[in-house]
């Protein structure tokens, strides 16, 4: 834990502080139209071409903006490079179709049933579709280097438990808030699983839940921030922390607002270590303390 604590001081220390207070800005700004305006309810009500188009549009910007704010601070001449611009597009696109390429089979006449195995089956499919293409940039862009995130060789596993501990009671304490409960657990969504289904039904479902996060580590964190640190060294946490909060506008307002924050601080982690096993760790752990509590909040609470 104190190497982690380590690695944020000397980021904090070195870091432009106008390019991170804008950042923070530009977040704050973002995260106050959303939740005011109901800017992702309003994506989610258009047709596949608009959707995919508004949410390239959201993540580009909020991606580019704090890369041309270094920018026109003297930082590291970026845009000069054109397999970094290149990347820069390519990134935004990719997540932009995980996020509205929907996904429905139809194999059964029951709804329901239909309803969960196209759960099951959603997360996995996108996880497969998604490091196909990190493995095609990688090979195109990054083969002279272990495949984004992948390194072993500075991993220790005692931090990332102690930061699941100290997460812990920040979620129980979420758990309480109304808008948490509305959100968590996500089986609670499922028709299928109100039945109530069997315990291997929820725990195939909270699996497959999992793997959604082994691809936002490997992208956000492995992708975002190893492959840009060609170009842009450290600078390439802050772009990734604001596109990273970005796909937290159907979120809870708390969790967007900590996904920022949270997204900084496993950027470092990772920019310092060069592996995103860690960070899953945590990953996981969280999202599926979020079930567990959300879960337990629904039994308690409600």
């Amino acid at each position: 834990m104190k190497k982690i604590i380590t690695f944020l001081k000397e980021y904090l220390a070195t870091i432009d502080r106008v390019v991170l207070f804008g950042t923070a800005l530009m977040a704050a700004v973002a995260i106050t139209c959303n939740y005011d305006l109901g800017w992702n309810r309003w994506i989610g009500r258009q047709a596949l071409p608009m959707r995919l188009l508004c949410w390239f549009a959201t993540f580009l910007c909020a991606f580019a903006a704090p890369y041309v704010l270094a920018a026109s601070r003297g930082a590291r001449p970026y845009f000069r490079h054109s397999r970094f611009r290149q990347l820069l597009l390519l990134a935004p696109a990719l997540f932009a179709a995980k996020m509205a390429v929907p996904l429905h089979l139809s194999i059964s006449p029951d709804a329901a049933v239909s309803a969960y195995w196209t759960a099951v089956a959603y997360f996995p499919l996108k996880l497969a579709v998604m490091l196909a293409c990190l493995y095609l940039a990688w090979r195109h862009y990054d083969r002279d280097r272990p495949f984004y995130g992948t390194s072993t060789a500075q991993l220790a596993l005692r931090p990332y438990l102690l930061m699941l501990l100290v997460m812990l009671p920040l979620i129980a304490l979420a758990a309480t808030q109304h808008d948490f409960l509305q959100t968590y657990p996500k089986m609670s969504r499922l028709a299928y699983l109100r039945r109530p289904g069997t315990g291997w039904e929820k725990l195939l479902y909270e699996l497959s839940y999992g793997t959604d996060f082994v691809s936002i580590e490997f992208f956000f964190r492995g992708f975002l921030v190893l492959a840009f640190a060609r170009w842009a060294g450290r600078d390439a946490i802050l772009p990734m922390a604001l596109f990273y909060c970005t796909i937290h506008f159907g979120k809870p307002l708390g969790e967007c607002i900590s996904s920022f924050f949270g997204g900084i601080l496993l950027g470092v982690v990772t920019f310092r270590t060069s592996t995103v096993w860690g960070g899953l760790m945590v990953h996981l752990g969280i999202a599926w303390l979020m079930e567990a509590c959300g879960f337990l909040g629904h039994y308690f609470l409600q």
